[in-house]
């Protein structure tokens, strides 16, 4: 600012305030942050204002909807009442579990898995994880933060499998082409899942893309070798089943990346919601019931992991990193407790079993 006798007053810039703009009656908008950090957080924060609870909870009717094949078959006989009613339960509980859903490929490759299932209710959930997943990257790409060619392709990804899933689950795609997009999110899951481990220890460990193109070797091959009739069936079926063990673990590593971070930036934690976390933990935990009662150990093995180390484990280091009350802790202990036994108890009770033991040994070993 310029002052008589050619003096001048110089005035420090403020550093910048939280980049939002009001906008009448009481709305705030999110700007383009300076750093892709901003930008990510500006559209996540948005891409959580999509899709209302309300809208993620609807449970579409069990009327007229198809039988799910279970993992294993059992010819032992039970009561038909409790188990009707369990099987309608566990449905719905699936149906609710609306929870953290992360991972685009992740949530493709189990859509696949749960449509070739027929499970009406977690392919829905999956599918709402793909398109919550997709809006977060629009906005990423009206912000900046994603190139316009990354995204492209990305929706097209999208666009295909949410279509080819959808015509597959009402008997409307052939096999040949269902037998392809099984190879592609194959391929891509065992790609991207050791790429992703390798990542979380980077600069501990050096930056190379070497574990997620050797992965990609293997894949390539296992599939080739799969449809050239080269593998006995039981090879032929662990390829078929690799998507999903995949999309599983990606899920499954989510924790231990979370830990890790919190191993070597402890402060971090404490950006954490304790309401968040519970979401999380509710969220995975409704699917164990119904993972339990149709015997799909893989589904129980990801939903028991999350609600564990993801949902419990990060609520348990907020507590004791002193960032919520020990009231708070202890009704996310009871409550995770009791909705475990609850489980177990009424899939016994379903299966005319003695022990709620007996359906874990069920679910590893079969009947």
């Amino acid at each position: 600012m310029s002052l008589t006798g050619n003096r001048f007053l110089i005035l420090q810039t403020p550093p910048p305030r939280a980049s939002f703009v009001s906008t009448p009656p009481f709305s705030r908008l999110p700007l383009k942050r300076a750093s892709p950090g901003g930008a990510t957080s500006s559209s996540a924060v948005a891409g959580c204002r999509v899709l209302s609870p309300t809208r993620c909870n609807t449970i579409v009717s069990t009327r007229r909807r198809l039988v799910p094949i279970r993992a294993i078959d059992s010819d032992i006989p039970h009561p038909i009442k409790e188990y009707e009613e369990w099987d309608s339960w566990t449905a719905k509980f699936s149906g609710g579990a609306n929870g953290m859903l992360t991972g685009l490929l992740g949530n493709l490759s189990l859509l696949s898995y749960f449509a070739k299932k027929r499970e009406k209710e977690a392919a829905v959930v999956q599918t709402l994880g793909v398109i919550s997943t997709y809006v977060v990257l629009v906005q990423l790409t009206m912000a900046g933060a994603m190139p316009v060619q990354y995204f492209v392709a990305t929706s097209a990804v999208v666009t295909v499998g949410l279509v080819l899933n959808c015509l597959f689950y009402f008997g409307k795609l052939g096999t040949t082409v269902w037998g392809l997009w099984e190879d592609f999110i194959t391929v891509g899951g065992l790609s991207v899942l050791p790429q992703i481990m390798w990542s979380t220890f980077v600069p501990l460990v050096p930056n190379s893309i070497l574990p997620g193109a050797s992965a990609f070797v293997i894949a390539v091959a296992a599939v080739i070798m799969a449809r050239t009739g080269k593998l006995s069936e039981e090879g032929v079926r662990f390829v078929g089943s690799l998507s999903g063990w995949t999309a599983t673990l990606m899920f499954m590593w989510m924790p231990v990346s979370q830990m890790w971070t919190n191993f070597l930036n402890p402060e971090n934690i404490k950006g954490l919601s304790p309401i968040t976390m519970v979401l999380a933990m509710m969220g995975n935990g409704l699917m164990i019931p119904r993972a339990l009662f149709i015997r799909d150990l893989m589904w129980f093995t990801g939903s028991m992991w999350a609600t564990l180390f993801y949902g419990y484990g990060n609520i348990l280091c907020l507590y004791m990193l002193n960032c919520t009350s020990k009231s708070f802790f202890a009704a996310a202990t009871i409550g995770l407790i009791s909705w475990i036994g609850l489980a177990l108890w009424r899939d016994a009770t379903a299966y005319g079993h003695n022990s709620p033991f007996r359906s874990l040994k069920e679910l590893v070993f079969g009947p």
